[in-house]
This record gives structure tokens, C-alpha cells and sequence, in this order.
């Protein structure tokens, strides 16, 4: 039981998540996800959550587990084409994982999407969660580009919009 990863969970709150997100930031987001969406045929949302409760924290629950519960709660495995895409923040950790659909996994494999992940979560050292997000954004876009190009009128099967946990 790592003590120091505890008290952080416990002190970060949704007030951290507002500081790092602020509409306007959240709302740029939402407009990286529609315009990268239009580049390719894949569903790509956004989740950032400030702290895991505490049942899952002691239990040890990691970034990457949560990042499969919130996959599954938002129905991303559920588009036609299995090409859904979570990019999850756990912002007390300053973890990002990235969880794509098996359509979308087997082409690219993990080491791209912990790629992507270093990248952003370096920014969030920084303290820029914004221009983090946006990049890993728009990088999630061109590989998906890449395997999956668009291809006539695709239906959004996925909301754009940031989803704060």
C-alpha cells in the first residue's frame, strides 16, 4: 500500500479537475475530437477524473483498470466498427491511459498508445493539461487516419464532449 498515492488521491478533488478544465479548455476539446473525427472512420472520447474512491484505492486499483471500468461505462466498445478510442486522465496520479476497441488495437498494438501517453502526461508535468489533451488528441487522430480513413458520411455514434468523472 503505497501511502503517498492515498493522501494524494484523497487530497485531489473535482476543484483540481476545474482548475486544469475550465469550460473554455473543455470546450476546445470537444471541437479537437469533432474536427479529428473527420479525418477518420473512429469514435474518440475524452475522460479525465480527479481521484479513484476510496474502496478501489486501497484496493490498489491502477489508472489503467479504471480506464477499462470508464471504457466500458461509457459503451465505447459499442460502435459498429469496434473503433472506439478513451484517452483517460486520472488527474491524481497524472496518469494517462489510452484504451482502444480490439478493431482498432490489434492494428496498432500498445507500445503506439503508450507513446501518445508519455507525450501527454509529459505536458501535464508542466502543468499544460490543455495543449496536452489537444496533442494526444490530434495524435490518436492521425494514426487512426492512417488504418482507419474516412470513408464516405460516418455516423457519430460517440458524443464529443469531455466527460469529468
Amino acid at each position: 500500500m503505497d501511502i503517498n498515492r492515498i493522501l494524494r488521491h484523497l487530497s485531489t478533488g473535482r476543484a483540481a479537475v476545474r482548475r486544469a478544465f475550465p469550460q473554455p479548455t473543455l470546450d476546445a476539446i470537444e471541437r479537437a475530437i469533432r474536427e479529428t473525427e473527420a479525418q477518420h472512420n473512429g469514435q474518440v472520447r475524452f475522460a479525465v477524473e480527479a481521484a479513484l474512491e476510496l474502496a478501489p484505492l486501497l484496493a490498489g486499483q491502477t489508472a489503467q483498470q479504471r480506464a477499462l471500468e470508464v471504457f466500458s461505462k461509457l459503451r465505447i466498445w459499442d460502435t459498429e466498427h469496434n473503433n472506439g478510442v478513451l484517452i483517460y486522465l486520472l488527474m491524481a496520479d497524472r496518469d494517462v491511459e489510452i484504451v482502444a476497441d480490439r478493431g482498432i488495437h490489434v492494428k496498432l498494438g500498445q507500445e503506439v498508445w503508450e507513446t501518445v501517453c508519455g507525450e501527454m502526461e509529459e505536458a501535464f508535468r508542466r502543468g499544460e493539461f490543455e495543449a496536452g489533451v489537444l496533442a494526444g488528441i490530434h495524435s490518436v487522430g492521425q494514426h487512426l487516419a492512417r488504418h482507419y480513413p474516412r470513408e464516405g458520411e460516418a455516423q457519430n455514434e460517440l458524443p464529443d464532449k469531455p466527460v469529468l468523472l
